[in-house]
C-alpha cells in the first residue's frame, strides 16, 4: 500500500468504507479517519507526494479525481461534484490545482477554532 509507514491500514480501511457511495466524500472527515489530520507536517508532505502523481508539484483535477484509489487500488473515483468541492477547498489561488497549501488544510484540521495556526 502507497501509504504503508505513513498511515494504519484499519485506519484506511474504514475511511474508505465511510465514502463508498457517490457523493458521500467528505475530504475533511476522510483525513480524520484515516488519520492524516493528526500527522506531522512531514508525513503530510508524504502523502502530496504519493497523490501527486506526475511529480508537478501540484494536485490537479484529474489526480484528485482518483484520490481515494491513491489509499486502495480498488476505491472508487470520486464524482465530478466530490472532485470540485475537494479543487475548491485545496485552491488557494483560483489556478485549477492543489499545491502545498494542502499541508496547511491538514494543519489547520488539527488546530482547535480557539487556537491560531
Amino acid at each position: 500500500m502507497a501509504f504503508a509507514g505513513v498511515l494504519n491500514d484499519a485506519d484506511i480501511t474504514k475511511a474508505l468504507d465511510e465514502c463508498k457511495g457517490a457523493d458521500s466524500f467528505d475530504y475533511k472527515k476522510f483525513f480524520k479517519t484515516c488519520g492524516l489530520a493528526g500527522k506531522s507536517a512531514d508525513d503530510v508532505k508524504k502523502a502530496f507526494a504519493i497523490i501527486d502523481q506526475d511529480k508537478s508539484g501540484f494536485i490537479e483535477e484529474d489526480e484528485l479525481k482518483l484520490f481515494l484509489q491513491n489509499f486502495s487500488g480498488g476505491a472508487r473515483a470520486l464524482t465530478d461534484a466530490e472532485t470540485k468541492a475537494f479543487l475548491k477547498a485545496g485552491d488557494s489561488d483560483g489556478d485549477g490545482k492543489i499545491g502545498p497549501i494542502f499541508c496547511t488544510i491538514i494543519k489547520m484540521m488539527r488546530v482547535s477554532p480557539n487556537q491560531h495556526i
